[in-house]
């Protein structure tokens, strides 16, 4: 694949159908789990609960939603990169806003079957701190932190 340009915008509401579509399929192919709520509740969800307490950010190629991320000064709710998309970078452009944007410490949770998200979060700083938090999913998960002082990988 040639090289993208990424850009990373906030989120805006006409992108709703865009994010929540790439949002339900990665989801499900990382926990191999059909999402369980309906489109029109996922996109209510993204667009009135989501930011009362956090920041929405897009990634873009072209005028592709190629990713999304969800954070605030102390927490990552969501982080979502599109299928086909993988692999380029995406996914660290936003977790490193975030931490720019973060009070110096992160907490996020990640399902125990996603690998792939693991050595993902592992490798940009994040160390496991609990384990099994209540989720609807009824899937064990891993509670990561990531804090500024013990990443050494965060310039």
């Amino acid at each position: 694949m040639s090289q993208h340009k990424i850009s990373i915008m906030p989120y805006s509401p006409e992108f709703s159908e865009q994010t929540v579509a790439m949002w339900r399929d990665s989801k499900e192919q990382a926990i191999g789990q059909k999402e369980m709520h309906s489109f029109e509740n996922h996109i209510y969800f993204l667009n009135h609960i989501l930011p009362e307490q956090f920041q929405i950010d897009l990634a873009f190629i072209e005028n592709t939603v190629v990713g999304m991320i969800a954070y605030n000064m102390s927490e990552i709710s969501q982080l979502y990169i599109h299928l086909s998309y993988q692999g380029l970078g995406i996914g660290q452009t936003l977790l490193d806003r975030a931490k720019a944007h973060s009070s110096g410490k992160l907490t996020l949770y990640t399902f125990e079957v996603n690998d792939k998200a693991q050595r993902f979060y592992e490798k940009h700083g994040f160390k496991i701190i609990g384990r099994g938090h209540e989720n609807e999913e009824n899937l064990p998960d891993i509670l990561y932190e990531w804090t500024r002082q013990n990443d050494n990988s965060y310039r």
